[in-house]
């Protein structure tokens, strides 16, 4: 690197004792260290507070805030407020910004080819690695979105002036894709290493309350997809997790969306954008 990137990591915790300890201890085993690390504690009823008391009176970059919201542990907004209110005990100084999940273990030198990859392609404004998982027997497997250019909410970079340009994250379910599709509408890349592998200790959407299955549809709608492109969406999501159950889950999201008229989180103009990149990339796996 020709300077050293500056970077500041929240990490919203609720709930998260039995996980939180590894993941902080990456974090102090970093090759390239962190300048700042706020963990909010959310809520939480088992020791978290108390972990991250333990790692703040022993690193003076490490920061910890409580916040007060719902016990319910719900997808998109609820995780977003929380990262929003970590995000406001800090300033600007910094090159890139790190959402965090609290139940992650990233390897020692993560950030410092997260920096790599923001100082070689200036273009690149959101960039992560891949996301392992536990199976059975206990092997690491990669368990991915569909889309391997899509970095995981559990563990986003983001550059200062693509979070600006993008607005920062959006407090609804789908947040972690329309941030991608706000940066590409603000001429920024998203990119994934391949080399870079993350264990995830927890199964995605494991600790998710049950209503939080149709919020993936009222997603599709917030993001101005339309119908036929939340049919094809669906379809494949469903697929691809072998779960015939998500399709009709997103659709009657959708619908419900639309009869109670909830609110869009993107414009016009970047919905129009927004649908005709999905219908590029369509076309793009069709032919």
């Amino acid at each position: 690197m020709d300077f050293t990137m500056a970077y500041y990591v929240v990490i919203p915790a609720h709930n998260e004792a039995e996980f939180l300890p590894k993941t902080l201890e990456a974090l102090t085993a970093q090759t390239l260290a962190p300048k700042k690390v706020v963990i909010v504690n959310d809520n939480s009823t088992d020791e978290t507070e108390n972990v991250i008391d333990t790692f703040t009176a022993k690193n003076s970059n490490f920061i910890k805030r409580n916040h007060l919201s719902s016990a319910i542990h719900m997808p998109g907004s609820k995780v977003v407020n929380t990262f929003n209110y970590g995000l406001s005990a800090l300033d600007n100084a910094y090159d890139f910004l790190v959402k965090l999940d609290a139940d992650v273990v990233i390897p020692p030198d993560y950030f410092e080819s997260i920096a790599d990859i923001f100082q070689n392609n200036p273009r690149v404004g959101i960039a992560g690695g891949f996301a392992y998982e536990q199976d059975a027997s206990g092997t690491w497997k990669r368990n991915h979105p569909m889309n391997k250019d899509h970095v995981r909410g559990a563990f986003k970079s983001y550059t200062r002036n693509c979070f600006k340009a993008i607005g920062g994250l959006k407090s609804a379910m789908g947040w972690d894709t329309v941030d991608e599709l706000l940066a590409e509408f603000h001429d920024f890349q998203t990119f994934t290493d391949e080399r870079l592998k993350v264990k995830h200790l927890r199964p995605l959407g494991a600790a998710y309350n049950k209503r939080a299955k149709f919020l993936q549809g009222e997603a599709m709608y917030a993001m101005r997809y339309g119908l036929l492109i939340t049919l094809i969406a669906s379809l494949k999501m469903a697929v691809k997790l072998k779960k015939p159950r998500a399709f009709t889950d997103n659709l009657r999201g959708f619908l419900a969306a639309i009869k109670n008229r909830k609110p869009f989180i993107v414009s016009a103009e970047e919905g129009r954008f927004i649908r005709k990149l999905r219908w590029k990339r369509i076309r793009e796996k069709l032919f």
